[in-house]
Parts: structure tokens; sequence; C-alpha cells
């Protein structure tokens, strides 16, 4: 059966981060493929986003060179708040697969809090990204709920999307926080210019 990872996010921008921990999923879950799963309307956040057609072609641009990356649009073309286990009930419906969701550790830890969370731990393996020396700790209500974890070791990497959003946003250098053709694209498409948006 295809092992498939599931990577959602708000990607605004995508950065190195986010494929560096991609990449160390495909090879530590020995994963089939990572499906990209740019988020459509994010419910838990409040501020504005970048226009999803330009978070979507980032995306593709980060993971053009790898064919085990996949970009899953279902979430740009769902209508209402994009909520994962929504995503993970539609490919599911799908097709059949061992599917896996690659979550940071702050994630995990707020897991409680995501939509009809009880139903999507039935659904798939939690994939945790571990940093160096911080314990991955579940919620107290995860913790107590059955369900299937691995942790996916991970090399610091200092980059967040904040960051990276106000780095532009100041005129700063910010080229060696995202790849090549995503630092292109952010700059002809004049992205976060003049609006740090954190």
């Amino acid at each position: 059966m295809k092992r498939i990872g599931l990577f959602g996010g708000g990607f605004d921008p995508v950065h190195n981060a986010h494929v560096a921990l991609a990449r160390a999923a495909l090879d530590h879950l020995r994963l089939d493929e990572v499906r990209w799963v740019p988020v459509g309307q994010a419910w838990q956040k409040p501020r504005q986003m970048a226009p999803a057609g330009d978070r979507e072609a980032m995306v593709a641009l980060a993971i053009r060179d790898e064919p085990r990356f996949v970009l899953e649009r279902c979430e740009l073309q769902r209508s209402g708040p994009s909520y994962t286990v929504d995503t993970v009930r539609e490919l599911q419906a799908r097709e059949q697969a061992q599917w896996f969701l690659i979550i940071g550790q702050d994630q995990y830890g707020q897991l409680h809090t995501w939509h009809d969370w009880p139903d999507l731990i039935r659904r798939v393996t939690l994939a945790v990204a571990g940093r160096e020396g911080a314990a991955i700790v579940p919620s107290a209500e995860l913790a107590a709920a059955p369900h299937a974890a691995v942790t996916i070791p991970l090399p610091r990497i200092d980059v967040s999307s904040t960051e990276l959003r106000e780095r532009i946003a100041d005129g700063r250098d910010y080229t060696d926080m995202v790849p090549d053709a995503v630092a292109r694209y952010i700059d002809q498409h004049h992205l976060y210019r003049g609006n740090p948006r954190s």
C-alpha cells in the first residue's frame, strides 16, 4: 500500500524549512509521496493572507524539482473554512493508502483545538517534526486519546513565515530563506511589500 504524507499550511510564503521538513519526512518515513496542501480559508489565522493563487504558485515552484512532492489543491477549491479532517476524508474516499499527517511539535500540542480532531487522529498517523533538544509533548486531551504518532528528526532551521514577511516588507535580504524560484516570484509579483502581516 502506498505511503502518503499530507503537509498542509498557509505557505505564506513557502520557505526552506518547509522544504527541509518535507524531505525529512520522505526519507525518514519512506514515503512514496508528500502531498502539499495549501490552505484555502484558514479558520485559525486572523490575519489577511496572500491570495490563494499566489500561495499555490509559490508551492508549485518550491516543489517542482522533486517528483515525489505533489501539489494538492482540494482546500483551495473548497468553499468555507479549510478543516484538515475534511481534506483527509476527501482524499481517503478517493484512494487507499497509509496516510501520515506531517505537523510541527507546536501543532501537536494544540491538535485538540482542531475541528473534529478525534476523527482526524483515527484516520492518520501523526508525523511530528521534532526540533533538536525539545521534547515532543501532546496536550492532555490528545494524550488521553489513543493515536499513532511518529517523530521526524529535523535539524534546526531558523526560518519562519512571519520573520520572512517582515524582512520583505522592510526591504531586507531574504533570499537565503526561500527557494530561488520562490524569491523571483515574490519579487516579480511585489508580494509582502510594505505590509509585514504578522
